[in-house]
């Protein structure tokens, strides 16, 4: 199950974003994936001017949406970067890494999120595309918009064919690791904070009893 989220983003972030992109230095994307034969694109260096500014930045947009953090569970989250396209560029079809070397333990990947920072008529092609089973979905998001996805899902995006296609990258390891149990979680507590003032005292509590135990079930403590 994918999540698309609006605003994650305000204006003057996108326009903080952008400038931060255009004063850093790009690398080749396969910094994070040298052996990858499909994978072409521009990566912030980690090591330029901005990139902590950038991911401190979309870190804290992403955490302050409750739906974010309603439909990840997140455990933990890798720092975000700002990833780039110019024309000619593209990523295959891919799941991601399913560990990540980041802080004290590699982090598990089980959701992976693009933030869109280019406005969508401003560059051709360069469409993130989802394959649900024997289709796709494709997305190309205004900017300040995300759209949050399952990392062992088969993915790509398009070749860009014109213009510039900026966008935020980050990777979360969710407190439900189960997709599955993961959808389920976010739709009865979706449900439970829509209609749970409309039904008895009594049956709110066995709501609650239910969630609490399918947290235990599934879930993982820090």
């Amino acid at each position: 199950m994918f999540h698309e989220l609006d605003g994650v983003l305000t204006a003057e972030e996108v326009e903080r974003l952008t400038a931060i992109a255009a004063a850093s230095r790009f690398v080749d994307g396969r910094i994070t994936n040298p052996h990858s034969a499909v994978k072409n694109n521009l990566q912030m260096d980690p090591q330029a001017g901005g990139t902590e500014e950038a991911s401190k930045l979309m870190a804290a947009a992403l955490f302050r949406i409750e739906d974010f953090v309603n439909f990840a569970f997140p455990r933990i989250m890798a720092p975000p970067t700002l990833a780039k396209y110019a024309p000619g560029m593209a990523y295959g079809a891919h799941s991601d890494a399913a560990f990540l070397p980041i802080g004290a333990r590699p982090l598990r990947s089980d959701l992976s999120c693009t933030i869109f920072l280019s406005a969508p008529d401003a560059y051709d092609g360069g469409e993130l595309s989802v394959r649900l089973g024997a289709r796709s979905v494709e997305f190309k998001g205004s900017p300040g918009s995300a759209v949050v996805y399952p990392s062992n899902t088969l993915h790509e995006v398009k070749p860009v064919t014109a213009g510039e296609r900026l966008v935020g990258l980050t990777f979360i390891e969710s407190m439900v690791p189960d997709p599955t149990h993961r959808e389920l979680l976010y739709e009865l507590n979706e449900v439970a904070a829509l209609e749970g003032f409309n039904i008895s005292q009594e049956n709110r509590t066995r709501l609650e009893y239910v969630r609490n135990a399918l947290r235990r079930m599934w879930g993982e403590a820090e």
